[in-house]
């Protein structure tokens, strides 16, 4: 079931976006080489406890990090760990969800570290273009399928690969609410979008091919070539005119 918020509502999603958000600058700022994973998963637990919120991801599922921050040819999921080392030349995908006073705000930026390749570069580029050209679709009166259907074709034309099997989702009092939001599908499909949703639109593109593997650990997901992986993602409201960008900051 869908659920469309009302104004009241609409403000408390849009504070834990903003705690996510900030949570994200914040690992921007500080991510560079030499650092564990685990050690960036423990400034954002301490960033988003110390403003009052909850990481959404932490004991989720199991899952044991506060974020999952994936890096190189890992697409989604990684598991923060003190054995991974971060590198010059290492993309990092940290997707940051916290959940503030019993509502989630969730977003993710893949991050360089140094002087990366043209080609992650290019990657880079194209899946945080992919995201804001499906924020362009999500207008009232307009379907999921239309955005779905703008990030494909979008990603398609640029050369590079849609995962599909894994989406976007709403979000609100649940970290995963519905519609499922797939980045890819024939526009003019799916649930209509109405002023009062709040999705997550969230591109996941490979280099080399549309399939990935899931590690051992049964979290970490990665490119099933070992080739680079990217991952952005903004909460969005649905509103009477032009979407607007709950995790982003001004």
């Amino acid at each position: 079931m869908i659920i469309v918020k009302n104004a009241t509502e609409l403000q408390k999603v849009k504070r834990a976006c903003e705690l996510a958000a900030k949570a994200l600058k914040l690992t921007g700022e500080r991510i560079c080489a030499g650092m564990s994973t685990r050690e960036l998963d423990r400034i954002i637990r301490e960033f988003i406890v110390k403003n009052g919120g909850k990481p959404s991801s932490l004991g989720y599922r199991g899952f044991k990090g506060s974020a999952c921050i994936s890096v190189n040819e890992e697409l989604i999921h990684g598991i923060p760990s003190k054995k991974k080392i971060l590198k010059d030349g290492d993309i990092v995908s940290v997707d940051i969800a916290a959940n503030l006073d019993g509502w989630h705000g969730d977003n993710a930026y893949t991050f360089k570290v140094g002087k990366v390749s043209e080609k992650a570069e290019r990657l880079l580029q194209i899946t945080e273009e992919c995201l804001y050209e499906g924020i362009k679709a999500a207008l009232p009166g307009n379907r999921i399928g239309d955005i779905s259907n703008a990030v494909q074709t979008y990603c398609e034309n640029k050369g590079f690969y849609i995962v599909k099997k894994y989406i976007g989702h709403g979000i609100g009092r649940d970290f995963h609410e519905d519609p499922d939001v797939p980045n890819f599908g024939k526009a003019g499909k799916g649930p209509r979008l109405v002023p009062g949703m709040t999705i997550c639109i969230e591109p996941m593109i490979n280099s080399t091919t549309e399939e990935v593997k899931l590690l051992s650990d049964n979290w970490t997901v990665v490119e099933a070539n070992g080739n680079l992986s990217a991952h952005f993602e903004h909460t969005i409201a649905i509103t009477e005119g032009l979407p607007v960008i709950l995790t982003k900051l001004n």
